[in-house]
């Protein structure tokens, strides 16, 4: 797997980022009507997508360690995986999304994007090849019908 660094240290230097960027940049700053209403709704999708699609592999009795793909046992596809295919990842992408536009920085329209390429390049990319792996053609369908991220 080309995966190097832990998708939670990626968040958590992603948060720094975007907050570093509010202190050291203030000028760059955007304040903008309901911008933290838009936050706390951010913030409660990003919990449901994660926290339901963690619910899912637990009840599949699969890995939710995103370090290890080919541990996984089952291709869970139902509830929240019939929308997303990467919902955990989405549910952070979520997180940081409320942090950026909590914090009103415009450096978040360099740092998102580059969270999500990161993501989609060395983590999921290298999960999917795990998972065409295990579960051959039945991943392959379930991959046709539902998207990467949205």
């Amino acid at each position: 797997m080309r995966l190097k660094v832990p998708p939670p240290l990626i968040f958590a230097v992603s948060v720094a980022l975007i907050f570093l960027a509010d202190t050291l940049l203030p000028q760059i700053r955007v304040d903008v009507p309901a911008q933290a209403a838009l936050s706390v709704l951010l913030v409660l999708a990003g919990i449901v997508f994660g926290g339901q699609a963690v619910l899912s592999f637990l009840r599949n009795k699969t890995t939710v360690d995103p370090r290890k793909p080919k541990a996984a046992t089952a291709l869970v596809t139902a509830g929240v995986y019939r929308f997303t295919r990467n919902p955990m990842y989405l549910g952070v992408l979520c997180l940081l999304l409320a942090m950026s536009f909590y914090s009103g920085t415009l450096a978040a329209v360099i740092i998102v994007p580059a969270f999500v390429w990161y993501m989609t390049e060395f983590q999921i990319k290298p999960e999917e090849e795990a998972l065409q792996n295990i579960f051959g053609e039945a991943y392959d369908r379930y991959r046709k019908r539902v998207r990467r991220w949205i």
